[in-house]
């Protein structure tokens, strides 16, 4: 049950921009699980989400980083030994990062299986992301920011 719930929020969270752990436990009752806010706050700390900025100052949970830790650890490492900046063209995100780190550094985001991310294709220090959404690419400047 509990494997399911979490599914459950990480689709929920991924469709629907939810702000507050009420917010999270009325979609959950929507969708059939009988949950307390205890429940809830608990659910948040394993799944490990966060809070992250979305366009007029509002709030959202995300998921930011997969199970494996220690992997988590060496991909962040990655992103932040390599990356230099970063600019948005609607939903392409161009990444610019030392010479010679590009590959290391989109191999890095794909492993990290982020949803937004279609793909990345790199060349010497420059990569291109293509992003499901214009929002969405706003998300993940927003992830990288908090990387960084």
């Amino acid at each position: 049950m509990k494997n399911e719930r979490h599914a459950k929020i990480v689709e929920l969270i991924n469709r629907y921009h939810i702000e507050t752990q009420e917010e999270l436990a009325e979609k959950l009752k929507e969708a059939g699980f009988q949950v307390t806010q205890a429940t809830v706050s608990r659910d948040i700390r394993q799944l490990r989400l966060t809070k992250i900025s979305v366009e007029g100052g509002r709030q959202k949970y995300a998921v930011m980083s997969p199970a494996n830790s220690e992997l988590d650890e060496k991909y962040l490492r990655i992103l932040r030994d390599g990356f230099v900046s970063m600019d948005m063209a609607q939903n392409i995100l161009v990444i610019r990062t030392v010479s010679g780190m590009a590959m290391a550094v989109a191999a890095a985001m794909d492993a990290m299986h982020w949803q937004e991310i279609a793909g990345c294709i790199a060349g010497d220090d420059t990569i291109m992301c293509a992003i499901r959404s214009v929002d969405e690419t706003l998300l993940v400047m927003d992830k990288i920011r908090k990387i960084l």
